[in-house]
């Protein structure tokens, strides 16, 4: 029991909550739709800290790049692999999702129901609505895009000042380490929180919900291998010129420390080191590159999202159109930059994209009660993206030769 409440296992008391939640959901089916309550508590709880969680986050990854002239190089060629890199996972992962399609094909003995409007703007509304009249009145509405934007020009703005914005920057890294403090408070009661919404959720929509939860699992641990293959390995190997099999081994003793951490920051050391040692690449470019991709550099996150979006819009029968599908790639791409580093902190993020979306939240209880499984997948690709991008960065400065280190390596 002592070994259950330590602080590193908060997955097993979530896992704990799950079990205890469907066997809730079967015994007493009515007091479980009662106490739906604690659940939607919990949830509440974590939209309030959407945007101080994403405000902070988002300031402190630009900010902290301290270099000015730096950040305009990082501009011009890192972040901007970065966000190819991106786009080209959510792609490939919306076509698996869709090919797969896991909200679908179950029988529920009450069919999920949302009526509530989804997001699906043009380009004119989009561009109106990021750009806020009120920053103050934006984030009370809970409108996270405008708070992106915003954040992300005044933090530049830190960084251009100097020295004069250096006690701006302390007073964010403080504010940010209370409201992650914050976050972790309130990720401590998940337990209680995914044990309701699992009892609620067994209790209207019978055993199906497990077919479904399976199939998601199934469809982002799939995305997520067939992203490391199509969108990192393979243009890596034929750009740099480093052998597919160096890469794949390499990359497989990243994989056992994110499998067993699910942390990028932890796994941080293991990646510098395999990166030079292993696979060649120039120290300066690696220690700037991979602490950099910790925050930026999210293919995980492709999966994760592009799954989710398709998977709840499923399973409430809800047609997301081409428009709305365009923008949940572009919203993905933005948020992910706040992912938080802490155990469940997707959770967060996950809430805070359906919203955005207009896609109904009560899911990510569930979700929450198996999330560890998602998250070592998730991060083991988001690892795996910065190993691939920091040897392509190098290549492209001409600072590696990837069939020189192969050669070497055999």
């Amino acid at each position: 029991m002592k070994v259950l409440f330590e602080k590193k296992n908060l997955f097993l008391r979530v896992a704990v909550g799950f079990v205890l939640g469907v066997v809730l959901g079967f015994a007493l089916p009515e007091f479980s739709i009662a106490i739906k309550v604690v659940g939607d508590i919990y949830l509440n709880l974590i939209k309030m800290m959407i945007i101080p969680i994403v405000f902070c986050a988002v300031f402190c990854g630009i900010a902290n790049i301290r270099d000015g002239a730096l950040l305009r190089k990082v501009g011009v060629r890192t972040v901007l692999l970065y966000v190819v890199m991106f786009i080209a996972s959510a792609a490939i992962s919306l076509a698996i999702a869709y090919v797969i399609r896991p909200g679908l094909g179950t029988v529920f003995e009450n069919a999920p129901e949302y009526a509530g409007d989804i997001t699906n703007p043009t380009v004119s509304s989009f561009l109106t609505t990021i750009v806020p009249t009120n920053i103050i009145q934006a984030a009370a509405s809970g409108s996270t895009l405008p708070v992106i934007l915003f954040t992300i020009v005044f933090a530049i703005a830190i960084v251009a000042v100097g020295d004069a914005g250096k006690p701006v920057l302390d007073f964010m890294n403080s504010l940010s380490a209370a409201f992650f403090k914050m976050l972790g408070y309130f990720m401590e009661i998940s337990p209680v929180g995914v044990m309701s919404l699992m009892a609620f959720s067994v209790a209207q929509y019978g055993a199906g919900i497990f077919g479904a939860l399976a199939k998601y699992i199934l469809c982002c641990w799939l995305c997520c291998v067939a992203v490391f293959f199509l969108a990192m390995a393979l243009p890596t190997c034929l750009y740099t010129g480093v052998s597919f099999c160096t890469l794949l081994r390499a990359c497989g003793k990243v994989s056992l420390v994110t499998l067993s951490t699910t942390s990028s920051a932890a796994t941080l050391p293991t990646t510098i080191n395999v990166s030079m040692e292993d696979l060649g690449a120039p120290e300066g470019i690696s220690k700037f590159t991979l602490p950099l991709g910790c925050t930026i550099n999210m293919c995980g996150g492709a999966c994760s999202f592009c799954c989710l979006a398709v998977f709840v819009s499923d399973f409430y029968s809800i047609n997301l159109p081409f428009g709305t599908i365009v923008f949940l790639v572009l919203v993905a791409t933005l948020i992910n930059m706040a992912a938080p580093g802490i155990p469940g902190g997707g959770v967060v993020l996950g809430a805070s994209f359906l919203s955005i979306l207009g896609l109904p939240i009560d899911l990510m209880g569930p979700i929450s009660g198996f999330y560890r499984l998602l998250d070592m997948a998730f991060t083991t690709i988001n690892v795996e993206g910065d190993v691939a991008a920091n040897l392509m960065i190098a290549k492209s400065v001409g600072e590696y030769d990837g069939a020189t280190v192969s050669r070497k390596a055999a």
